[in-house]
């Protein structure tokens, strides 16, 4: 029952940090524009992929489940209550994927967190120099490359399991019960990285997708860390400026 305990740690971590952050409605709302800026970032960097009818859904999932900046309590919650069914009824593959989920969005928010700390002290002037000004202040470079790879290890993890056999028919059946157990968030999660995935596998576009992945945000870490901050500050400014606006 390791993995169970160890996703029910992570987001129980999770929980707590955000309970920090709401304490202190100016480090709150530094969360969330940190969060917001990010997820506009990301949608920035990757119009093509988002206009791309094979790429699109994947980087839509990408960009809500793993790049957002919405609330996951709900799903958060859902998925410590049955940790350990998930242990004793999915393949070690899906429940890995669970683990690192969970890993990475206890990473995630705690960088986030350091990141409005730094916010609120910068004397930085605009979002974008106050942001690089906090990316740097904050540090830890080793961590923003351990997202990456766990991003990435997610990724290619939900390619392998679309070629599992009889796992969506499990998921399909899972639907309904899911729904009537109050685990909605969770099942909608797990058909739709499912789903996305298993679109570009049958096209065998998953590493090309991945692989941009990989390239482009590897550059954004290097520059966020060791670009002239005025330069990287225009740039950021420039993809901000290519993020599609979102649907009403």
């Amino acid at each position: 029952m390791q993995g169970s305990l160890e996703i029910r740690q992570a987001l129980t971590r999770v929980a707590a940090l955000r309970q920090d952050a709401a304490r202190t409605p100016l480090l709150l709302a530094a969360v969330t524009t940190v969060k917001h800026l990010q997820a506009q970032r990301f949608a920035g960097t990757y119009p093509d992929l988002l206009a791309d009818p094979v790429f699109a859904p994947s980087a839509r999932f990408f960009l809500e489940e793993l790049y957002s900046a919405k609330d996951f309590s709900a799903r958060d919650a859902q998925f410590a209550r049955i940790a350990g069914a998930l242990e004793r009824t999915f393949p070690e593959a899906v429940l890995a994927t669970v683990r690192a989920l969970a890993t990475l969005h206890l990473q995630t928010e705690t960088l986030d967190l350091a990141m409005a700390q730094a916010w609120c002290d910068s004397l930085a002037t605009g979002d974008t120099a106050r942001y690089v000004s906090a990316w740097r202040s904050v540090g830890q470079r080793s961590s923003r490359n351990w997202q990456l790879a766990t991003v990435l290890d997610i990724g290619q993890t939900l390619g392998r399991l679309t070629r599992k056999p009889g796992l969506r028919l499990m998921l399909k059946m899972m639907h309904r019960p899911a729904e009537m157990a109050g685990l909605g968030a969770l099942q909608a999660f797990l058909e739709s990285g499912f789903d996305h995935f298993s679109g570009m596998a049958k096209c065998r576009a998953v590493a090309p997708f991945l692989d941009t992945i990989r390239s482009r945000e590897s550059d954004w870490i290097d520059r966020l860390f060791e670009a002239d901050p005025v330069t990287c500050e225009t740039e950021l400014t420039r993809t901000l400026g290519f993020a599609p606006t979102p649907s009403a």
